[in-house]
């Protein structure tokens, strides 16, 4: 696989590179398009970077190098989700598919005890959405306006999910999504 998950010391070693990739890129599809020192080093300090319950990589591409920042969430919950930020110069190249099999691989192989692993979207983050399915994850909730957009109105908010036996086996299991009729 041509990613690497680099394990980041957002304290000391990497505090201001990691200042510099949260400030300098604008992430269209999270909460604040643009982040602020003040807001990251604030994070930083609340130990949103690496606790026991959070844990961040930088994603290493063997090609292009430092291609984005990932963080795994709620590492102590029976199903974990993460944050992945791609640097701008990279997105749209096609990465995304490795960089998500990637942090899947990472998650059941670190946490053995994981039987699930979530990630939610924008509704019009389409790019991600559709990488999520080509990994395999399923979708598994569409929470209409549940995503506030700072000066605009909210978007759904849509939820994929990974088992450990379709990553284990390749194999995607479904289910019906419209089981109940009036």
């Amino acid at each position: 696989m041509s990613i690497n998950l680099v394990r980041l010391d957002a304290v000391k070693d990497d505090h201001e590179a990691l200042v510099n990739f949260m400030t300098r890129n604008e992430f269209r599809f999270h909460g604040s398009k643009r982040l602020t020192r003040e807001t990251v080093e604030a994070a930083i300090a609340k130990g949103a970077y690496r606790s026991e319950d959070d844990d961040s990589f930088w994603i290493d591409h063997t090609e292009h190098g430092r291609i984005g920042f990932a963080r795994f969430e709620d590492l102590r919950d029976p199903t974990p989700m993460f944050d992945l930020r791609l640097n701008g110069e990279f997105r749209g190249r096609g990465l995304g598919v490795d960089v998500l099999r990637a942090l899947t691989e990472h998650v059941f192989t670190a946490l053995p005890g994981t039987n699930r692993f979530e990630g939610q979207t924008r509704e019009d983050n389409i790019a991600m959405r559709k990488t999520f399915l080509r990994c395999g994850w399923v979708k598994e909730a569409h929470y209409r306006e549940g995503w506030p957009v700072l000066g605009g109105s909210p978007v759904a908010s849509v939820a994929y999910s990974i088992l450990r036996r379709d990553w284990e086996t390749g194999q995607t299991t479904t289910f019906v999504w419209d089981d109940l009729t009036v």
